[in-house]
């Protein structure tokens, strides 16, 4: 069995290589169950169980703990482990770091959404939130638009300075924001990667033509924008697990200001070209993600393929010995 340690599978990673891996696999489609969520302790922990396989395929499972309150201790919120199988037979065939698929999944799920929904023209892009996708969403948009300046707001000054100087030292134009509001206002994509429980996003911010993305909500009470977000917008999601769980949509449902049957279409329908995405200029859109076992699957096989000798990769062709 391979292992593929965090640079590796970083390295396999790339995002065009991975924002196209990420088309295909919707397009073609595996199934998902609905992931497992079980808390953890008393001190806002959880751990999610996300598997996904292709039958005579591949088959992975990516386990995920997060634990908001690790940022007091100077550790990641957010750790995980993948285990990718031969769907055929069940044997293991790789153990990949899932920290790396996940937080590149997620940011590349959002540039492929964009490659739809955001204006063609679209140049400045709003990053909300510092972390480690937060980190990575310059680099996973400008491989679908032509981003030109990126701006930054983190809760925590430091943070965002660190991510600014990083960003710049990587040769993109880069700059902190100090007026949440007025950085929204001036934006063409406002993406927004945090674990915020108030929303920080005001639909009365967002100037015509805007894409807003929303990734950090992944629970009820997880919210990253307000109800006026969805008012009048073109809503789309990665999946029909979105309505079930995200803070962003059962909110707004809650209250009158958006229907389920306003969702304009999943991930999935936009990649098989069921519904044609932005079609006006001036509209708004969103796109709120929670992560799909698809994503991660779809990363798994790429880093799989890429890590092992030719005629060793293809489910199937492998030892039954473990």
């Amino acid at each position: 069995m391979h292992i593929v340690d965090a640079a590796k599978t970083r390295h396999h990673l790339r995002f065009e290589a991975l924002i196209a891996a990420l088309q295909k696999m919707f397009v073609e489609g595996c199934e998902v169950p609905l992931r497992h969520r079980h808390d953890i302790g008393a001190q806002g922990g959880s751990i999610l169980l996300m598997p996904a396989w292709q039958a005579g395929g591949f088959l992975g499972i990516k386990t995920v703990s997060i634990f908001p309150a690790n940022g007091e201790r100077g550790l990641p919120s957010v750790h995980a482990a993948y285990l990718l199988m031969d769907a055929a037979t069940g044997v293991p065939l790789a153990t990949l770091d899932g920290n790396e698929i996940t937080a590149r999944r997620t940011a590349a799920a959002s540039a492929l959404a964009a490659r739809y929904l955001a204006r063609a023209d679209a140049q400045r892009l709003l990053v909300v939130g510092g972390g480690r996708v937060a980190r990575l969403l310059p680099h996973a948009f400008s491989a679908v638009r032509p981003i030109t300046q990126v701006t930054v707001w983190t809760r925590r000054r430091e943070s965002g300075l660190r991510m600014v100087e990083d960003l710049r030292s990587a040769g993109i134009d880069a700059k902190l924001a100090q007026d949440l509001q007025a950085a929204v206002g001036a934006a063409d994509i406002v993406t927004c990667a945090t674990l915020s429980e108030e929303p920080l996003v005001h639909g009365a911010w967002l100037k015509p033509g805007t894409h807003l993305d929303l990734i950090g909500g992944f629970a009820p009470a997880m919210r990253e924008s307000d109800d006026a977000c969805f008012v009048g917008s073109r809503v789309f999601i990665d999946t029909d697990e979105a309505l079930q769980k995200a803070g962003d949509l059962l909110a707004p449902i809650a209250s009158g200001k958006f229907r389920a049957a306003d969702v304009c279409a999943t991930l999935t329908g936009l990649c098989r070209g069921e519904h044609a995405g932005r079609t006006e200029a001036r509209d708004i859109t969103v796109f709120k993600s929670v992560g799909s076992a698809l994503e991660d699957l779809a990363a798994a096989i790429l880093v799989y393929r890429a890590e092992t000798p030719t005629g060793s990769n293809q489910p199937g062709t492998r030892p039954l010995a473990l």
